[in-house]
């Protein structure tokens, strides 16, 4: 019962493959899979992957690198796509990179809080994707009031952590934890409740060990997984039933449709 709660299925890296990545991970042991369509031109491919895979949801919004591409025209087609696709659980990804700044940070900033406030009126979780931004993401979090959802790929440390747990956000790790050597790293998974931890592939990107070096897929989210239980001290079975519980409840509201 292992679980992706994010990847990026619909992106090019699988045009070739994809239907033998997805089998690849039913026939391994991943239950669920969310795949996060971060521009555009993905929503379409997000959608019917939701509707041809039993097994896959989907999210999509505009990631802060592309915030300079948010207009009125793709607000429009994100709502339609909300409203109508009921596999599609989550906005986002959102939020603010200041560590590559491939859009700027005013514009970031403007666009993340305009479709936070999309996403609370329509009622979604939100996940958001915050590198060296931590500050700013805080701040925005807390003036817009919403608490509902997980900070992807989580980069930064204990005390940041803390910070989010207590706004009510779920953290996800991602397959770097498997060859950090960052104590920081390290405590930040000894430190998330069990109730609040989910674990991610954010495949194609950021592969884990033993696959380091090569295109990331969701089955690999197994070794992230047994990386959390090792560090933890925690008994596997019970890390996958609290993860597989987590995504339930923030994602599909308690029970699966």
């Amino acid at each position: 019962m292992f679980i992706d709660s994010h990847c990026h299925l619909e992106m090019e890296s699988y045009i070739k493959d994809r239907e033998h990545v997805i089998k690849r991970a039913q026939d391994g042991g991943i239950s669920y899979i969310l795949t996060v369509g971060t521009e555009e031109k993905y929503f379409n491919i997000v959608s019917e992957l939701t509707k041809k895979y039993n097994d896959i949801y989907g999210a999509i919004g505009i990631h802060p690198h592309n915030s300079s591409q948010f207009n009125h025209n793709t607000e429009k087609k994100i709502r339609d796509y909300l409203k109508s696709h009921r596999k599609i659980v989550a906005y986002g990804e959102i939020g603010l990179d200041f560590f590559k700044n491939y859009s700027p940070h005013d514009i970031q900033k403007e666009v993340f809080i305009h479709q936070i406030h999309i996403a609370k009126e329509l009622n979604l979780p939100i996940i958001i994707h915050s590198r060296a931004a931590e500050e700013d993401t805080l701040k925005i979090l807390k003036e817009t009031g919403v608490s509902r959802g997980v900070i992807h790929c989580f980069s930064y440390n204990k005390e940041y952590a803390k910070k989010f747990l207590n706004l009510g956000f779920y953290i996800s790790i991602p397959g770097t934890i498997t060859f950090s050597k960052k104590q920081e790293s390290i405590d930040v998974v000894k430190y998330i409740p069990l109730d609040r931890l989910l674990a991610e592939t954010d495949a194609p990107f950021l592969t884990p060990e033993p696959h380091r070096g090569k295109r990331n897929e969701p089955l690999y989210v197994k070794y992230t997984v047994e990386a959390i239980a090792r560090i933890r001290n925690e008994d596997l079975e019970k890390l996958k039933y609290a993860i597989y519980k987590n995504f339930i409840d923030l994602f599909l509201g308690g029970q699966l449709f």
